[in-house]
């Protein structure tokens, strides 16, 4: 693995962490704006030797990097992790077959589909949506040409095939898992793979292919979001405490110690400067 930042072209440092490109680790891939598969937001993705990576965001609250002779302000961290390309390209595939009620919809060829108004970047990933498509895709050659069609069979086989690999996992990776009934597991892991699928029609057809019931992953967000966080029930501690504390008598004719200042001191800020472009 290797760390990189954008420094040209860019108002301020990001530090990646991503799988070296081969090249040196001078180029840390192609950085393509494609639309999420759930939400059809623009969100950015890394494309680096074939592989598509989604980038995971972090960041506390006080934070700066020290990159070489320079600090950078913002301490958030960004790491690439491989992204099963399927479930990006499948809204696009489902949209281009223009399906309507019990047609099965169009055959198309692979530049058709992935012209995406708006979005050039899934231009880029031809040569691997050719290889990775045909596992949800029936397909026709005419010649030299190649068409696709989405197939709703494929796709729910694939999903499942997805939801019974990640079910065998869970309890590998946490000891809950490996308490609770297999049912539940299966539950979970549902809703994890619902994450990258739209709820029309997908989420809603895997849950009936599976013979289990539908949970809205909407409605369970928004009970989730009445409940008090943790950082407010601590705030609130916070605040009753202070609130004691600050009704402490003080005994009179006694006065408070001050802090003691040193003199010839620097503030610690001073020794640093900020972080700008290269020129």
């Amino acid at each position: 693995m290797s760390s990189t930042n954008w420094w040209e072209g860019t108002e301020k440092t990001r530090v990646l962490i991503a799988p070296d490109s081969g090249c040196g680790g001078n180029k840390p891939g192609e950085l393509l704006t494609l639309r999420h598969p759930k939400s059809e937001n623009g969100t950015c993705y890394l494309f680096n030797n074939g592989m598509l990576q989604e980038l995971q965001w972090f960041k506390q609250s006080y934070a700066s990097w020290f990159l070489g002779d320079y600090i950078s302000q913002d301490g958030s961290l960004y790491m690439a992790t491989p992204v099963d390309p399927v479930f990006i390209l499948l809204p696009i595939f489902d949209e281009a077959r223009m399906k309507k009620g019990e047609d099965l919809g169009k055959f198309r060829q692979l530049d058709e589909i992935l012209f995406v108004e708006g979005y050039p970047g899934y231009q880029h990933l031809s040569p691997l949506a050719e290889k990775c498509m045909e596992i949800v895709c029936q397909t026709q050659e005419v010649g030299s040409m190649k068409f696709y069609r989405l197939d709703n069979s494929k796709v729910l086989a694939w999903l499942s095939c997805k939801v019974y690999c990640l079910k065998k996992t869970l309890p590998e990776l946490d000891k809950n898992y490996a308490a609770q009934d297999e049912k539940q597991t299966l539950v979970d892991a549902v809703s994890i793979v619902g994450e990258y699928l739209k709820t029309e029609p997908w989420l809603k057809l895997l849950y009936d292919h599976l013979g289990l019931e539908f949970i809205d992953p909407t409605m369970k967000e928004t009970n989730m979001e009445n409940l008090p966080t943790a950082n407010e029930n601590n705030m609130a501690s916070s605040n009753s405490f202070q609130e004691k504390a600050n009704k402490k008598p003080v005994k009179p004719g006694k006065q408070a110690k001050q802090p003691k200042i040193e003199t010839g001191s620097k503030n610690i800020r001073d020794m640093f400067s900020r972080a700008c472009k290269k020129k």
